[in-house]
């Protein structure tokens, strides 16, 4: 049976997960995190995507990215899968593969969706208990998006951009989200959407993401994150 075609839209925001094979580490020491954001930057540079939000776990990696045109996430993750992995294998004397099989992705609405992304990617560590708070792991947006840290990976998506007239007081609106955190209905959905690799949004989004690719984008009734009023 052929594999399902990611959804894939030029100017829609996609929430991408890859773990390591087996559940096995992707970053050994210091020095891959670095030259994994190197590769990362090369390759958006290269294929013209945005990246909003990521973190670099130990042993899997979450992206938001919007691509300029349909394929480029794809393009991405494919030429930062190879120039990566040769220098892990190359560098620590290993073979064959370091990641498990495709990666997962789906596309994510704006304005709460959006923003709940942002959230889930950044508190990730926090979460993993590796942390006594988001702001403390180097390997995320989190400095960025939250205390206006230079990262030359970032570009804010225009949800973020809404959240205040200038940085600081989108830094600080951003902060009181990550404050609220996320409830489970917005984790399970979260997760269970990157899982189908279908569309997180309104049934608008989901109706308008339907039209356009000529297949199902939703789920059904399991949850869409709960709407907040600081969202």
């Amino acid at each position: 049976m052929p594999r399902l075609k990611r959804m894939d839209v030029a100017g829609v925001a996609q929430h991408v997960v890859q773990r390591g094979n087996d559940r096995q580490p992707c970053f050994f020491r210091e020095t891959d995190y670095v030259r994994y954001r190197q590769d990362l930057g090369e390759a958006l540079l290269r294929f013209g995507c945005r990246l909003h939000a990521y973190v670099l776990m130990t042993n899997h990696v979450h992206l938001l990215l919007t691509p300029s045109e349909a394929g480029a996430v794809g393009r991405v993750m494919q030429a930062l899968g190879r120039r990566y992995v040769r220098y892990v294998n190359d560098t620590l004397g290993r073979s064959g593969t370091l990641w498990e099989g495709r990666y997962k992705s789906c596309l994510v609405d704006s304005e709460q969706y959006v923003l709940a992304c942002y959230r889930y990617i950044e508190l990730n560590p926090l979460r993993a208990g590796m942390v006594a708070e988001a702001g403390g792991y180097r390997w995320s947006s989190h400095g960025c998006n939250a205390d206006g840290h230079e990262d030359p990976l970032v570009s804010p998506h225009p949800s973020y951009l809404g959240l205040g007239i200038g940085p600081e007081e989108r830094r600080e609106c951003y902060r009181e989200l990550l404050a609220f955190g996320l409830g489970s209905d917005e984790l399970a959905a979260i997760r269970l959407y990157v899982q189908r690799q279908r569309a997180l949004g309104s049934e608008r989004f989901q109706a308008q993401i339907e039209q356009h690719l000529a297949r199902r984008a939703g789920i059904g009734q399991p949850g869409r994150p709960r709407t907040r009023a600081a969202s």
